[in-house]
């Protein structure tokens, strides 16, 4: 095999577990001849933050046939190794101690890797297959029982060529590709299915007693169905079947943990361990449901935003901030179709469902920063604005991910009654699956332009949606799903979440202690004067505490004015304030008559109207 064929070669030692580190050997075998440069991304696709990866890179150095070369580094994140005519090795150690979704993490018990704060790109080979050895520890190491777990092929036909969940030789056929394929070693509690023909794995690491596997194998594949024959009605194919033969959830289980993180072909889930069902225990739970809209989210994103992607991640600058306007439509669709994904799949009722959505529309509403900031905005601000929040945020900003599920509800709603139900919001998503999608990584798919989305919807739906997207994506203006739930045979209604009078705050309770958390813009604390981080401690010259301080506030009423003492730091405050009415937060939605049918559970069919849709 000449140099020119020959890969790139990255081995994984697991050198010291107990102090968190990796070691990593990377091979080039052809470096670039006027000197070779390495860099980490300084992000990961799907969390648009700066996290300048590269600070956990403790030592590195390169050498040729023994000798030592010298390195140096450029920037925060690129070093440059000394020109040299053969192949060179460079060794670096990361420190992995990152107990997300995002990095990599060590101990004696497991090693979850992702591959962007992990792997060195070499620059100007990005192209090159690359080759994963993760190295088999010794017998006497913790990690000489692990089973490995990943959605990275096999080395087919290498001389030491991995097994399935065993340590060995993978095989990425470039770049993006290797760091886009996360790595769970470890004793987790794993169980395979098969969803339309293609092997699914659920891997649960973490002390989980008596978790029933079964239940949420059996809830996940009906998920994985659903939303495969959504997107492939005809053949039922699943989209990862282009970069691997199998998809793998990896889920770290802790005791309060939430969130995730997609890719081409798995995910990286946290969750905490009172989410999980137990054997014996049949009820649905709030955290199994959450738990289960979670997993919806995060394989809803293997075909948006994995493959159907905004033109500024075709392809991904992992080394600098990639701007989109169009979040709501990746992250926010995607909110909106992971709990509906729950109902359509049988795992909840129409009722259970209509009370997550009226929990979303109660959260948007109490913002006012909805009113400042638009989801287009906040999609392009997210780098340094929503991954960033403070206390204030609430009333400066607006979620593309809450939000932006309004707008895919306002949207869905309106092309439904539009098209007098001929097409809906499914319509759209197939038409960005079939040309923007199903060919992405066979190179015969674009990205989509900023400004595509009110003519695509036109096109393939009849429906006219610019103004919509106009006032309530690119604008500030509510959805108006008051009116566009009454056309579809449903009454939207507000009602008090509590008869305590309101101050405008969200409280934070710390035992003994009670802080305001958050101070609305224009609410009564705000206009008192009151601020976030105030922690309460009288009110009309009653202590406040945290377990006190409900009874003592329901001795009020709205009009009513009281004394309020707050520590601002060490300093003792005095504010008079006039308390409001009980707010009207939590919304209901109910069906205006009997005959009235719920509009989202079925599926639409309809295929894009390609060419009589101007006849509409």
């Amino acid at each position: 095999m000449s140099t020119l064929s020959s890969p790139l070669l990255y081995q994984v030692l697991l050198t010291d577990l107990p102090g968190h580190r990796l070691t990593i050997r990377l091979t080039i075998p052809q470096p670039a001849p006027d000197g070779q440069q390495l860099r980490l991304p300084a992000w990961i696709p799907g969390s648009y933050l700066i996290r300048d990866f590269a600070r956990q890179i403790e030592t590195l150095q390169a050498t040729a046939n023994g000798q030592v070369l010298p390195v140096s580094k450029l920037d925060k994140q690129t070093w440059e190794i000394a020109p040299h005519a053969g192949p060179i090795e460079v060794e670096y150690v990361v420190y992995a101690w990152d107990l997300s979704v995002r990095a990599a993490h060590v101990d004696e018990t497991h090693a979850f890797l992702n591959g962007t704060s992990t792997f060195l790109e070499v620059l100007g080979q990005a192209d090159r297959i690359c080759e994963l050895e993760l190295l088999a520890p010794d017998a006497h190491s913790p990690a000489a029982n692990w089973t490995v777990h990943t959605s990275l092929p096999e080395a087919q036909g290498h001389p030491r060529q991995a097994a399935r969940r065993s340590f060995g030789v993978y095989r990425a056929p470039n770049y993006d590709a290797l760091i886009d394929h996360p790595i769970e070693m470890g004793t987790p509690q794993w169980v395979c299915f098969d969803a339309c023909g293609a092997e699914h794995e659920l891997v649960f690491t973490g002390k989980i007693p008596n978790l029933d596997l079964e239940r949420v194998r059996r809830d996940v594949q009906r998920l994985c169905e659903a939303q495969i024959r959504f997107f492939e009605p005809e053949t039922a194919r699943a989209p990862f079947l282009d970069s691997s033969d199998r998809y793998v959830f990896m889920t770290m289980v802790t005791g309060d943990g939430y969130g995730g993180l997609e890719h081409r072909a798995s995910t990286a889930l946290m969750c905490a361990r009172h989410d999980l069902p137990v054997i014996g225990q049949d009820a649905l739970s709030d955290g199994y449901q959450n738990f289960l809209g979670l997993v919806s989210h995060e394989y809803f994103h293997t075909w948006n935003v994995k493959r159907i992607k905004p033109a500024a991640f075709a392809p991904y600058q992992l080394d600098q901030e990639s701007r989109t306007r169009l979040l709501w439509v990746f992250e926010g669709f995607t909110s909106y179709y992971d709990d509906l994904f729950l109902l359509r799949a049988g795992l909840i009722d129409e009722a259970q469902y209509g009370k997550i959505l009226c929990k979303t529309i109660g959260n948007v509403h109490q913002g006012p920063g909805r009113f400042k900031q638009s989801v287009a905005d906040s999609s392009f601000d997210t780098w340094t604005r929503f991954y960033k929040q403070d206390e204030n945020s609430p009333n400066a900003l607006v979620s593309y991910y809450s939000k932006g599920s309004l707008v895919a509800l306002g949207l869905d709603l309106l092309i439904r009654q539009k098209s007098a139900q001929r097409h809906s919001l499914d319509t759209v998503m197939r038409a960005l699956w079939q040309r923007h999608g199903r060919d992405f990584y066979l190179g015969r798919a674009q990205g989509i332009a900023e400004d595509a989305m009110p003519a695509l919807i036109l096109e393939t739906t009849g429906v006219d949606a610019a103004d919509f997207i106009a006032r309530h994506a690119e604008g500030i203006e509510d959805v108006p799903l008051q009116t566009l739930w009454e056309n579809a045979g449903y009454t939207l209604s507000w009602k008090t979440a509590s008869e305590l009078p309101d101050l405008g705050v969200r409280v934070q309770k710390q035992e003994p202690s009670l802080r305001l958390a958050t101070v609305y813009e224009g609410g009564p604390a705000h206009r008192a004067g009151l601020s976030a981080l105030d922690t309460v401690v009288a009110l009309d010259g009653l202590r406040v505490t945290a377990s006190n301080w409900d009874s003592l506030l329901g001795r009020y009423r709205g009009g009513e004015t009281v004394e309020i003492h707050v520590f601002r730091r060490d300093e003792l405050r005095r504010f008079t304030l006039q308390l409001a009415p009980p707010a009207l937060s939590v919304c209901e939605l109910r069906p205006a008559s009997e005959a009235a049918r719920f509009p989202l559970t079925s599926v639409s069919v309809s295929a894009p109207a390609e060419s009589a849709i101007h006849s509409l």
